[in-house]
């Protein structure tokens, strides 16, 4: 399919609503065209042989956002991780997912760029000056075509690919919704007091009503105000699971999302998307089951991560 009628048929049978505003515009006219810091289309990676769309007619993109700085451990992205860099586990993991159509690494490092296309990705180079990934992400998708916009953590070498294919068919299945996001069980009492784990409880159509980093909901115990017997409560009732930070956005949600100003919530709380619920934007939040994979954000993630890669490879 290659920007024929056909293609935008399928398209419109999965739900995504998509066609191409400029879709007999070739891809050199494009390139010529992009902004300073618009999507490099000189290095176009490889690909599997089903991908077959053109760059213009593409409907999803996963982008993955990479900065070099990061106080913890510099060169984050760049990490060996069993003689590969983080960055391409992450990419790979992405690449396993059948929903999208491509893979970009959003990043403004030339270091990190030159290790994306050693490896074969592809790379969209962005401003430095962004404060966040989500504003670099936005920067990088408004140099696409795409419709869905998949923004994967980029210290994640464990992701599951198929949380990804689940966030992108529950955003295809609703017009109306703007994002999509996953969550796991809450596994026990330190999980819902951990500041560093963010809880999510939704409405009875599983979009979210509210992200926290504070144990949620507050469960009642009579006169009890105990705060360990109130969050046993809540994990024993499943009243709140374990967000995870994986968003699929639609194009113009993700656009409109990079260009609002913080809210008060997202500041108390230190998360980007109560400013989504905030401008009365719709998350679905997908439940998933088992236990996500670390984060890296210390050394002492990255041996953990190094320990579980050479367990699974050992599988």
């Amino acid at each position: 399919m290659r920007g024929t009628a056909a293609s935008m048929d399928s398209i419109r049978k999965e739900g995504l609503g998509y066609v191409p505003a400029r879709a007999r515009v070739n891809v050199a006219r494009r390139a010529a065209a992009r902004p300073a810091f618009g999507v490099d289309f000189r290095d176009r990676g490889r690909y599997d042989a089903t991908y077959t769309r053109a760059l213009i007619d593409l409907a999803i993109v996963a982008m993955i956002p990479a900065r070099f700085g990061s106080t913890r451990l510099p060169g984050k992205p760049l990490s060996d991780i069993h003689g590969k860099p983080m960055i391409q586990h992450v990419h790979e993991r992405v690449r396993r997912a059948r929903r999208p159509d491509r893979v970009l690494v959003a990043t403004d490092d030339e270091r990190i760029a030159a290790v994306v296309r050693g490896f074969g990705g592809e790379v969209a180079m962005t401003s430095p000056d962004h404060a966040t990934g989500t504003d670099r992400l936005a920067e990088a998708a408004r140099a696409t075509e795409a419709e869905i916009v998949i923004n994967v953590q980029g210290d994640e070498p464990l992701l599951d690919p198929d949380g990804i294919d689940a966030a992108v068919d529950a955003l295809a299945r609703d017009p109306g919704l703007d994002i999509a996001t996953l969550s796991l069980p809450l596994r026990d009492v330190e999980e819902m007091l951990s500041p560093s784990v963010v809880k999510v409880v939704c409405d009875a159509r599983g979009e979210a009503l509210y992200f926290s980093r504070s144990p949620i909901p507050l469960v009642r115990q009579g006169a009890s105000t105990d705060p360990r017997a109130a969050a046993a409560a809540a994990v024993a009732g499943g009243l709140a699971r374990k967000h995870v930070g994986l968003y699929v956005y639609r194009r113009a949600a993700l656009l409109r999302f990079a260009s609002l100003p913080p809210s008060p919530l997202e500041v108390a709380e230190g998360l980007e998307q109560l400013r989504a619920l905030h401008d009365g934007m719709r998350i679905r939040v997908v439940e998933r089951e088992g236990v996500a994979g670390p984060a890296v954000d210390t050394a002492e993630d990255l041996e953990r991560v190094r320990a579980l890669i050479a367990a699974e490879a050992a599988h």
